[in-house]
């Protein structure tokens, strides 16, 4: 995933994870969240792994298990994280798993170009949902998810590439672009979704622990802000959002 600033919010340390997981809901919003980041980069990871039979030679095949071997160490970092705060990683990455699954049905690339697309559309909305929550972690939390979304090589390697065969071909950039569009929308459909059933979640993302009730205004201006950098990066492929 690529690295991004911070999003506008609060920034000041709440403290270390020992001392803020003994609020129980603090607690359970945090397993949503590395439970949901986990699972991202284990699907990221098979995804990136299948995607590689569309590569149109060795140099971009590697490129692809490069990314893939990065998404899989993320996704160890998480799952010992989970285990070393007394959490089952498996039953707390299930809620995520159909959500996940769908998106990824759903968008299922028809070739190199719609992959690539996916990589780096897919990852990018990932990270700004991460992003608008990290300020509002414990310290080793936030370093954890930090951690997690250094870039794996997805965005230069993808705006290269698409930016090529744009030129070489300009009607292919049509084609991404409506493909783009729906990448978008099928991500804030599951993403919204998760977030609605997940109240813990949704409660840290809105404002902190300490809000209470999910705040259907609140989260509308957060997947606002992810479609406005969402049509920034469209813009760096080349393409219109």
């Amino acid at each position: 995933m690529e690295t991004q600033e911070p999003a506008d919010g609060p920034t000041d340390s709440i403290g270390p994870w020992a001392a803020r997981a003994a609020d129980p809901q603090y607690r359970a919003a945090v397993l949503d969240l590395l439970g949901a980041l986990a699972y991202g980069e284990l699907s990221a990871f098979e995804r990136l792994a299948e995607d590689a039979k569309f590569a149109p030679g060795i140099e971009e095949k590697a490129a692809l298990a490069r990314m893939a071997s990065a998404e899989f160490q993320h996704y160890q970092l998480l799952h010992d994280r989970l285990a070393e705060v007394g959490a089952d990683p498996v039953a707390v990455m299930e809620p995520f798993v159909e959500p996940l699954e769908n998106f990824h049905r759903m968008t299922a690339p028809a070739d190199w170009l719609e992959g690539l697309v996916k990589a780096y559309v897919g990852d990018a909305i990932a990270t700004d949902f991460y992003r608008e929550v990290a300020v509002r972690l414990d310290d080793d939390t936030r370093d954890l998810v930090l951690r997690v979304m250094s870039d794996t090589g997805h965005a230069g390697f993808a705006v290269e590439r698409v930016r090529q065969a744009i030129a070489e071909d300009p009607r292919v950039g049509g084609r991404l672009a409506l493909w783009g569009r729906r990448l978008m929308g099928e991500a804030l459909s599951q993403a919204q979704r998760v977030v609605a059933e997940r109240d813990a979640l949704s409660n840290l993302l809105v404002g902190g622990a300490q809000v209470r009730g999910f705040d259907l205004v609140e989260v509308g201006k957060m997947f606002n802000r992810i479609t406005e950098t969402h049509t920034k990066r469209m813009a760096a492929l080349g393409l219109a959002s």
